[in-house]
């Protein structure tokens, strides 16, 4: 009889463990097919609230087809803890592991009117953006430069309304001056700020409101450059001609300025870290260009064979090793390149065209430098 019994309850363990797996396989299934959604809506998650007030408010918009699944995948991928408060786009037909994706992501807000002040390296571009509930994505209403004098309506229109969010992304390479400059000219800031040393301000997007300080906003760019770069110093490779996180941000800069697409980042990066470890000028031009203008403002021209020539303490045609100070605020993927460039033998690049976008043929030797310079001047040369 107990073997008998014993036999029985085996096969109703058997059974359960395949009813269990079957219904797991179902509800991962359910967690990751098409949402409801037939249109995008603006999901807002306060300060304080957890998954499961959020998956209420999912299943009452009709974004979910089960709260309680929506939670019981939250917990089971380990994102229930890292929520994060903001107002987020969840697009039409979004599974639940997509929307559980958006709210743990965090980052910029994405729902409603966006003001973005972009300052870039001529210029800052105001834009005025605002999301397309049919598809999610922003479309843009106005984009305009305050420095032009001409304010359209529509950026008056949404300054005055309460849900407006603002913006401030900062583009890589531009200088510490240079930002200065455009943030004065952004009229929902208040305060004055001294301009920051060259290379401490990190070139990322960064949240702020009517009535913010210019000060306590330079300060959020500056220690976020500083988690960076410290970061980074710590996971740098061995071997390189770098004695401290300066030197290393120096580096970054000049990469960050030379580098014609993010694919050849590294591989710039080598040959700078080339030549220092063999005691080569960098002999770059961006270099020589600050060394005329200090950051403030653009040169706008060709340098002449005697501004190449002339010494300053930037000018690496002339300096045998690194300048005093960056030439700009790189951004992370710089500062990684330069503790972390490609293992090569390269000591030598020259741009492929005329387009800068299109990068640089590199060269570990003088004849295969020449035969590339020869080709660039024949692009220039028309022929």
């Amino acid at each position: 009889m107990w073997r008998s019994i014993a036999s029985n309850a085996l096969s109703l363990l058997v059974v359960v463990l395949f009813v269990f797996g079957g219904v797991l396989i179902w509800a991962q299934s359910q967690y990751r097919a098409p949402g409801p959604l037939a249109q995008a809506i603006c999901l807002e998650v306060p300060r304080g609230t957890n998954m499961s007030r959020v998956s209420q408010n999912l299943d009452e918009q009709g974004a979910v087809s089960s709260a309680m699944m929506f939670r019981l995948g939250a917990d089971y991928t380990d994102k229930t803890q890292a929520l994060k408060a903001g107002s987020y786009v969840v697009p039409a037909g979004a599974s639940m592991a997509q929307i559980v994706e958006i709210v743990t992501r965090g980052g910029a807000s994405t729902c409603g009117t966006e003001v973005v002040y972009r300052v870039g390296i001529n210029r800052m571009t105001v834009q005025v953006r605002e999301i397309d509930p049919a598809t999610g994505r922003y479309e843009q209403r106005a984009s305009f430069n305050p420095a032009e004098g001409e304010t359209p309506a529509v950026y008056t229109e949404v300054r005055g309304e309460a849900d407006t969010r603002y913006r401030v992304a900062l583009a890589e390479g531009v200088t510490s001056w240079q930002v200065i400059e455009e943030l004065n000219q952004i009229d929902i800031l208040d305060g004055t700020v001294e301009v920051p040393a060259e290379g401490a301000l990190a070139p990322d997007s960064y949240d702020i409101g009517p009535g913010d300080k210019r000060a306590d906003l330079v300060a959020r760019m500056t220690d976020a450059q500083g988690v960076i770069l410290q970061n980074a110093w710590e996971r740098r490779a061995e071997g390189l001609p770098l004695k401290s996180p300066q030197e290393a941000l120096i580096l970054a800069s000049i990469i960050e300025k030379e580098t014609g697409g993010p694919q050849e980042r590294l591989e710039v990066a080598s040959v700078f870290v080339n030549r220092l470890n063999r005691g080569m000028r960098l002999q770059t031009d961006p270099t020589v260009i600050y060394g005329i203008t200090r950051g403030q403002g653009v040169l706008g021209r060709g340098l002449r064979q005697s501004e190449l020539r002339r010494e300053t303490p930037w000018n690496t045609y002339v300096i045998p090793a690194l300048p005093p100070t960056p030439i700009a605020n790189p951004g992370r993927a710089s500062i990684e390149a330069a503790l972390n460039p490609a293992q090569t033998e390269y000591i030598f690049f020259v741009a492929k065209s005329l387009n800068p976008a299109d990068g640089h043929n590199f060269a570990a030797t003088l004849d295969e430098h020449n035969r590339n310079v020869a080709a660039y001047r024949r692009l220039e040369r028309g022929n």
